[in-house]
C-alpha cells in the first residue's frame, strides 16, 4: 500500500511478470470547487492512466537453448556409449570396428554442425513463440535418431538399407532445421537480422538435394551414398559467418 497525497494505491506483480496498479480516489474529490489544483491533478492522472497498456512478458530464448544443448549432449553421449570396446590389445582388433568408427565420426560432425548453427540461429533471435518451441522439438526428434541410424549403418558395414535410412534421417533433420529457421523469421519479421543474414541460403537448399540423391543411390553403391553424406558435412564444416557478421554490424 502506497499513501499518496490525494489517493492510495496498491502495486503487485503476477507470476507472468505483469505489474498491476490499483488506485483509489476519495469520493467527491474531483468535484471539489475549492480545490481546482486537485481537479487538474486528478484529470492528468486519469489521462495518463488511459494511455497505459499492459504488455505481456515475452518468452526469451534462454530455456530453449539450454534444453537443446542438454539434448544434444545426451545424443552424443549415447552414440559414444554404443561403441564396443575390443577385448584384444592389438591395433588389428580395431579393423572390424572401422565402419562403426567412421559412422560415429560422421554423425559427431553432423551434430556439431547442427549445434553450431543452432547457437547462431538463436543469437539472432530476440524471443520465441509456441510455434518456434514445437519446431525446435521437431528438429531434436530427428537428431535424437542419430545414435540408432549411426549404429545400424556402422554395425552392418554400410549395408544398403541402413545407409539409406541414415540418409533419410539426415534429410528430415535438414527439413526440420529449415522449418525452425522459417518459424523464427516469421516471428521476427522479414526485415529482421536473421532474415537478412540467411539470404538465399544456398547451402541450406543444396544439402537436402544431396541427401535425396544419396538415399536411392545407397541401394546401388552404399560407398558413393556415404560419400555424398560426407560432402554434405563438408559444406557446413566451415563455420557460416553470415549471422556473426550481421550481429557485429548491429553492435556497431
Amino acid at each position: 500500500m502506497i499513501d499518496h497525497t490525494y489517493f492510495h494505491s496498491i502495486h503487485f506483480r503476477e507470476p507472468g511478470g505483469i505489474l498491476f496498479k490499483i488506485a483509489t480516489v476519495p469520493p467527491g474529490l474531483i468535484y471539489a470547487p475549492d480545490a481546482p489544483s486537485v481537479v487538474i491533478r486528478v484529470k492528468e492522472f486519469a489521462s495518463t492512466a488511459a494511455q497505459l497498456t499492459i504488455k505481456p512478458a515475452h518468452m526469451k530464448t534462454t530455456r530453449l537453448e539450454a534444453f537443446s544443448d542438454g539434448v544434444l549432449a545426451i545424443i552424443i553421449t549415447i552414440m559414444v556409449l554404443e561403441l564396443k570396446v575390443p577385448h584384444a590389445t592389438e591395433l588389428a582388433a580395431l579393423k572390424p570396428m572401422f565402419p562403426v568408427l567412421l559412422s560415429y565420426v560422421l554423425s559427431f560432425i553432423y551434430l556439431g554442425i547442427y549445434w553450431n548453427n543452432h547457437h547462431h540461429l538463436f543469437q539472432a533471435a530476440e524471443e520465441v513463440s509456441g510455434g518456434i518451441l514445437w519446431a525446435n522439438l521437431h528438429l531434436l526428434f530427428w537428431l535424437s535418431l542419430f545414435p540408432f541410424t549411426t549404429g545400424w549403418m556402422g554395425e552392418n558395414h554400410l549395408a544398403p538399407t541402413p545407409t539409406a535410412v541414415y540418409g533419410f534421417v539426415l534429410l528430415m533433420a535438414a527439413i526440420a532445421y529449415y522449418i525452425l529457421q522459417r518459424a523464427i523469421i516469421a516471428k521476427e519479421g522479414r526485415n529482421s537480422l536473421l532474415a537478412s543474414a540467411v539470404g538465399s541460403d544456398w547451402k541450406g537448399k543444396l544439402s537436402p538435394v544431396l541427401y535425396l540423391v544419396a538415399i536411392p543411390l545407397a541401394f546401388v553403391n552404399s560407398w558413393i551414398a556415404s560419400g555424398l553424406y560426407v560432402l554434405g558435412a563438408l559444406l557446413w564444416l566451415i563455420p557460416d559467418p553470415r549471422i556473426e557478421r550481421k550481429l557485429e554490424e548491429r553492435e556497431e
